[in-house]
């Protein structure tokens, strides 16, 4: 168990390890800077080469890599062709770019790790794809490298790592440097009604200077982007007899389809075309207080203005475009559509205000001697969070003009971090023996949600908040010691193993909803973390890995707190009478579940590699067994004659699959490297008290297949030509259907769905003089439609120009 004791020990290690730094050898530099088992890293090399000390699989994009190959212009891009890792970014300057590695889909934000220098970037507060990791907090253009860590198998990272960490890292100026750049872009969009051009421009400024010990960089990044429409609005069908005269308007312009279950869907218009508007600022220092002692400071303001537009489809009979139906008897009560009567939601517009902040210190030595220690604190705080969304309109009011809504403020969420780690080398140097990683985290999330209801009347973009509709409120804390030794047992064998002691607290945790407050007691949990890896050299060309890893991921202080209405009871709708005739909580319509466990994994990974001239070749067969996995899910079991919809306890998945790598310079002819990679995961439902039909069925959201293939050629030192290929097999959108026997989506490449897609992406980069180079680059060659629920873009142009001094 975890208690004050743990924090004295924690401390007095610092204690002892300033002490040791004092007399250390005062040695910079070594294979230290690049190792993951430290929290920052510093690399700089133009090829990847795996970091010593790692008990499992890591894949690496350098900066030079990222330049040659990645149209994005976000951080996230970075990530475009990394093995088995997938980002859901559906348009540049999404925030809800959900992260994908290997078993876990881009619904899965708190079972992967994001990490900038040491700083958190994952957002910990719910598991889902919305908000993503905080990916524009990192400059693209400051990554030297990044480096993907497959699997919970280093004590160092928390249970969330169940997926794998990211580690993005970018180094400090030598001498005065500064760097400039201008993106533009565009794509014209077509589906359903719309055929329009979408464009969007991104700059960038940075500079830096090193004077005597002291450095520093600072960085402005703004991105101003019309993105295309993201959603769609259905029609639904007048059950019974026709609508009587006077209570109808006849109307043209709706776009037939078939939905993911492959029913006839009327789709009346597009609606989330997100302008967005970010300014972010980042401002990194960092002071030598002694040869080997850094001390660093960084501070990134980030702010978002998004305007959320809707296009109707809809006209009557004199051209006048009609936004939707209404409850109210009159001539909009209903909408004729090819002799057909049918209810239309308005498309509803939302304005979104955002003023984020996040601090982090860092000391850190790197003596390569006998200790060397790294304590780092971050705190994350959104300082104003706003979304203030109509409630849509009808007939030819348009939806921006509507005097109702709501207006939601997540002001106050965030988190705060702090590890303090030591490095223990027996042997006094990088070459000992045993090289013992032992540490401190804790850290503590806050949900504060707060819906009102806007006073009706006025318009919706300046009324004033009238009732309160919602609120969610909620804490998490973990508190953690780990111990991690990598023992070189002879010449051809290493043997890393740890384990980390996590003490897990859920606090102040309530809801309101319908009038009703609802309270929930404060949770304490325990769990221990076994962690090890053997690796065998085989020849000079050949290495084995065997690694085992538990992951104990707690659940979020949104799964645990957030408020969710009951929308199903037995089957269909539930009616307000229902909703009260719930036991507590679930008469407040609440379906959040604050007594969920936690989610514990025990994963594997037997890892071949193969050195080749110029590369490396590896191939991967992976697992894990879990416990308790977090998962939405329809229980059977709750009342008699109902069901109710949340996130719950799944009691036992079994999930594997198999992985081959390739990355290789001057492969066929010189100046051309290549790397490419397939993934093949298998997942499934061993066991479902709550739902028993589920057993032997899969997951959702996790493809069978992912593929990358990338082919750089290198022309001259100046110019360089890319072509790369992204694949994405089969994934279901949701759980079976136990009632009709199959996935709910039989027609999955439509929107509402999960589509495979197959994309191509092209990049020319040329250097025009000694500071000055351009680039020209299309992703999604091929105009290829795919979906995540939500249309990705469709085929994009990029044209950048940059400056470095």
């Amino acid at each position: 168990m975890l208690n004050n004791k743990w924090m004295t020990a924690a401390l007095l290690l610092l204690s002892l390890s300033v002490r040791a730094e004092d007399t250390a050898p005062a040695v910079s530099g070594g294979d230290a800077a690049t190792q993951l088992d430290s929290i920052q890293i510093k690399a700089v090399a133009d090829t990847p080469a795996t970091p010593p000390n790692v008990p499992s699989t890591v894949e690496s994009f350098t900066s030079r890599q990222i330049r040659e190959s990645v149209n994005s212009v976000s951080s996230a891009g970075a990530l475009l062709y990394v093995p088995g890792v997938h980002v859901r970014e559906r348009f540049i300057g999404d925030v809800n770019g959900g992260l994908a590695i290997r078993m876990y889909g881009v619904n899965s934000s708190a079972e992967t790790i994001v990490y900038a220098d040491g700083l958190l970037l994952s957002n910990f507060l719910n598991n889902s794809c919305c908000p993503g990791p905080r990916w524009s907090m990192v400059p693209q253009s400051s990554i030297d490298r990044v480096d993907v860590m497959y699997g919970p198998f280093s004590a160092l990272y928390p249970g969330n790592s169940v997926g794998g960490v990211v580690l993005m890292s970018t180094s400090m100026p030598e001498k005065f440097e500064a760097h400039a750049s201008l993106d533009t872009f565009g794509e014209n969009f077509k589906l359903y009604g719309t055929d329009k051009d979408f464009y969007g421009v991104h700059g960038v400024a940075m500079a830096g200077d090193k004077a005597g010990d002291f450095s520093f960089w600072v960085n402005a990044d703004h991105l101003d982007n019309h993105s295309h429409p993201t959603d769609f609005t259905p029609a639904t069908a007048k059950a019974g007899v026709p609508a009587a005269a006077g209570q109808f308007t006849v109307v043209t312009g709706a776009y037939y389809d078939k939905d993911i279950a492959n029913n006839t869907r009327l789709n009346t218009a597009a609606i989330s075309a997100d302008h967005t508007i970010k300014d972010d600022v980042t401002m990194k220092l960092a002071y030598d207080i002694t040869p080997s002692l850094r001390a660093t400071y960084t501070l990134d303001v980030w702010q978002n203005d998004s305007n959320k537009a809707v296009d109707s489809y809809l006209r009557d009979a004199a051209g006048n475009v009609i936004y939707g139906s209404t409850n109210v008897a009159g001539p909009f009560r209903y909408l004729r559509i090819d002799g057909k009567d049918y209810s239309v939601t308005a498309p509803s517009v939302s304005l979104t205000q955002s003023l984020y902040h996040m601090h982090g210190l860092s000391l850190k030595t790197s003596t390569d001697g006998t200790w060397d220690w790294e304590l780092i604190a971050s705190y994350f705080n959104q300082d104003k969070d706003e979304v203030r969304a109509s409630s849509g309109n009808f007939g030819r009011t348009a939806s921006d003009a509507a005097t109702a809504g709501t207006l939601t403020y997540g002001d106050g969420t965030g988190w705060h971090n702090l590890d303090l780690r030591g490095e223990w080398r027996p042997d006094g140097n990088l070459k000992s023996e045993h090289q013992v990683s032992l540490g401190y985290h804790t850290d503590r999330y806050v949900t504060k949600s707060t819906q009102f209801n806007l006073v009706s009347g006025v318009n919706f973009q300046s009324s004033a908040t009238n009732t309160l509709n919602t609120n969610s409120r909620g804490v998490t804390t973990t508190d953690a010691i780990y111990l991690q030794d990598a023992w070189q047992i002879a010449p051809s064998l290493k043997l890393v193993v740890g384990g980390r002691e996590e003490k897990w607290d859920a606090t102040n945790g309530s809801n309101f909803a319908n009038n009703t407050n609802v309270t929930y007691p404060d949770k304490t949990v325990y769990a221990f973390s076994p962690k090890a890896s053997l690796s065998i050299r085989l020849s000079d060309d050949w290495e084995l890995r065997n690694s085992y890893g538990r992951g104990v991921r707690f659940p979020t202080v949104n799964e645990l707190f957030k408020n969710v209405g009951i929308t199903q009871v037995g089957g269909a709708a539930a009616t307000p009478a229902q909703i009260a005739g719930f036991p507590a909580p679930y008469n407040v319509a609440l379906t959040n579940n604050p007594n969920l466990k936690p989610e514990t994994a025990d994963s594997w990974e037997f890892a071949l590699e193969r050195q080749l001239n110029n590369g490396l070749w590896r191939t991967s067969l992976f697992g894990e067994q879990k416990q308790d996995a977090l998962v939405s899910q329809t229980d059977l079991t709750t009342i008699p004659g109902f069901s109710i919809s949340s996130v719950q306890n799944i009691d036992k998945v079994r999930t594997y699959g198999l992985e081959t790598a390739l990355q290789e310079s001057n492969i066929l002819v010189h100046g051309f490297d290549l790397s490419g990679s397939i993934t093949y995961v298998h997942t499934e439902i061993e066991k479902d008290v709550a739902n028993p039909g589920l057993a032997g069925t899969k997951l959702p959201l996790i493809p069978v297949l992912r593929a990358t293939l990338l082919g750089v050629y290198h022309a001259s030192d100046a110019l360089s030509y890319s072509l790369g290929w992204r694949y994405s097999g089969r994934e279901h959108s949701g759980l079976f259907n136990t009632t009709t026997h199959q996935y709910p989506d039989p027609n999955p490449g439509v929107y509402g769905g999960r589509s495979n897609f197959s994309v191509f992406d092209a990049k020319v980069l040329y250097k025009l003089a000694d500071r000055w180079s351009a680039s020209v680059g299309v992703d999604n060659i091929t105009n290829e439609k795919y979906f995540t629920l939500y249309p990705y873009s469709q085929r994009t142009y990029y044209a950048s120009a940059k400056f470095d001094y």
